[in-house]
């Protein structure tokens, strides 16, 4: 297979990977779009209750960008107010985490299986039909990483690219990187996807994959920040709250990469591609912690940082 070829393989299954994600999650926000509504309004009466529906939300969804942009859009709508959709993002960060953990113990494989369950649910009535639907889609994404996975061996074993790979090693590049590139797919998940799949065939270091996935927390703020375009100040705000929560995270875990590295490897048994699946979820994990602790100060902070912009948001 020649170079061009390898390119243009990898391309389309990351394309059909991005499909996937986007075509499950409409498939499930409309299997419970009320009711999803509904929980989100109620949940985030309480902050730790709100973070945990945005991670289990994001993690069924598969896509924290599409929590957020429903929770900019909720709070546009009057049905949430600053303070109570802040524990969502925070909530949706560790989410993320289940795409890597999915990739890592080797899911994908398991895509032809969900393709046919699907397949065969959608011959039923209109209630199993939805659902079947679900599944579908679900086993689309798996069955897309598994394409990825091939795709990818051979484009990314010439000499040239593992060079230019190599870089990510540096923490800044690896961040720089992740940051483009998620904001260019509008989705961290299949950014995040491919550092695991990198890092378990050992084209991509553990500390270079760590740092690619701290950028893509980053570039997935991007959705939810273009969503609040033409919405009202308090909107913007929460949008702008989701890449502050980011940034501020990043901008610490910038200098504990290498600890961080090292923790994940003992947690993942050496094991690369779950190791990275650790670090992220212990990023995460910690950076929200943190903003939960600090929820009210950080409330204010967030006020007083966007009246000049936004206008009035409470």
């Amino acid at each position: 297979m020649s170079a061009l070829d390898s390119i243009v393989l990898a391309v389309a299954s990351v394309t059909l990977f991005l499909y996937g994600l986007q075509s499950f999650s409409r498939e499930i926000q409309q299997l419970s779009d009320g009711p999803l509504k509904k929980a989100l309004a109620f949940a985030t009466k309480n902050r730790l209750v709100g973070a945990l529906t945005g991670a289990v939300t994001t993690a069924v969804l598969q896509s924290s960008s599409a929590v957020t942009a429903l929770a900019v859009a909720l709070t546009n709508s009057g049905l949430l107010n600053l303070q109570s959709v802040l524990p969502v993002f925070i909530g949706a960060n560790i989410g993320t985490a289940s795409t890597a953990f999915l990739v890592s113990w080797k899911a994908h494989g398991l895509g032809a299986y969900f393709l046919l369950l699907g397949s065969v649910l959608s011959l039923l009535p209109i209630k199993g039909r939805v659902l079947g639907k679900s599944i579908f889609y679900f086993g689309f994404i798996l069955f897309a990483l598994d394409q990825i996975n091939g795709a990818l061996r051979p484009f990314f074993e010439q000499p040239l690219v593992v060079a230019w790979l190599s870089r990510a090693d540096e923490p800044l590049i690896g961040i720089l990187a992740g940051l483009v590139l998620t904001a260019l797919l509008q989705s961290s998940s299949v950014l995040t996807g491919i550092a695991v799949i990198l890092a378990d065939q050992g084209l991509l270091t553990l500390p270079g994959a760590v740092a690619v996935v701290l950028g893509a927390n980053i570039g997935t703020t991007t959705t939810a920040l273009v969503a609040s375009l033409g919405m009202n100040a308090i909107a913007k705000t929460a949008a702008f709250a989701n890449l502050f929560f980011n940034v501020v995270g990043v901008m610490v875990a910038f200098f504990l990469i290498a600890p961080l590295a090292s923790l994940s490897s003992g947690l993942g048994s050496g094991a690369t591609g779950i190791s990275v699946a650790y670090a992220h979820l212990i990023f995460n994990t910690g950076t929200a912690l943190v903003f939960l602790t600090l929820l009210t100060p950080t409330y204010r902070l967030l006020q007083g940082m966007s009246k000049s912009y936004f206008g009035r948001t409470s």
